[in-house]
């Protein structure tokens, strides 16, 4: 019981002293897409200070939180501020399937990105220093992997009920991919084609009496 009690109390502290920046790891959870002039991707936790030629830079913001957080009880809104959740999962992963079955049964509000491209692999590297899925964050505690245990603590010591307080209209936002996929830009219309040159008839025979025809027959 003691140990039990020690471990809570730790895992308060961690948390208590995350939430304290909370916001401000939530913001820094942004990663910029560098597309340099050869075309090559890298991913920066900073902005370019300036672009070189040819270089397109877009920011990837990490939002944390789930969705209508407005219509949540106030005392699970205020934990869901202080320490937002978050899971980055992938398909076919049945330590993501388990993680996200624990927090939407325990009625946990979330935000869930999904990893899939090559894009997202590096954008994942790049907030959890590797590509181990599932990857949650509570506040600015990070999980590695999935254990029911370790996620249920850090969850209890951020204040989260242990049953779910969500209402009934409560509708969480649906996973989106970690780097937004891009719209494909439209291409220009072709240049309309310049109007063929009119064909210019053949002037009509003369008619009446010529040099060669002095009585001006028709045929």
């Amino acid at each position: 019981m003691t140990t039990s009690r020690t471990v809570r109390h730790a895992l308060a502290l961690v948390l208590g002293l995350a939430g304290i920046t909370a916001l401000t790891v939530a913001q820094a959870q942004t990663v910029y897409r560098i597309v340099g002039p050869d075309g090559k991707v890298t991913f920066s936790d900073r902005a370019p200070e300036k672009a070189a030629p040819g270089e397109r830079s877009s920011a990837v913001s990490v939002p944390g939180g789930g969705s209508n957080n407005s219509a949540l009880p106030f005392e699970l809104r205020q934990v869901t501020q202080r320490f937002p959740v978050t899971l980055y999962a992938g398909a076919q992963c049945a330590p993501c399937d388990s993680a996200r079955s624990m927090l939407v049964t325990r009625g946990i509000p979330f935000t869930e990105r999904t990893v899939a491209s090559n894009e997202d692999l590096d954008a994942l590297k790049k907030l959890s220093g590797g590509t181990n899925l599932p990857f949650g964050t509570i506040g600015g505690q990070q999980l590695v992997g999935y254990s029911e245990t370790e996620w249920a603590q850090y969850l209890d010591a951020a204040g989260y009920p242990k049953q779910s307080q969500l209402p009934r209209n409560y509708q969480r936002s649906a996973a989106t991919p970690l780097v937004a996929v891009k719209a494909a830009q439209p291409t220009e219309a072709p240049a309309s084609k310049p109007e063929a040159r009119r064909r210019v008839a053949p002037a009509a025979a003369p008619s009446g009496p010529t040099p060669s025809n002095p009585a001006g027959i028709k045929f």
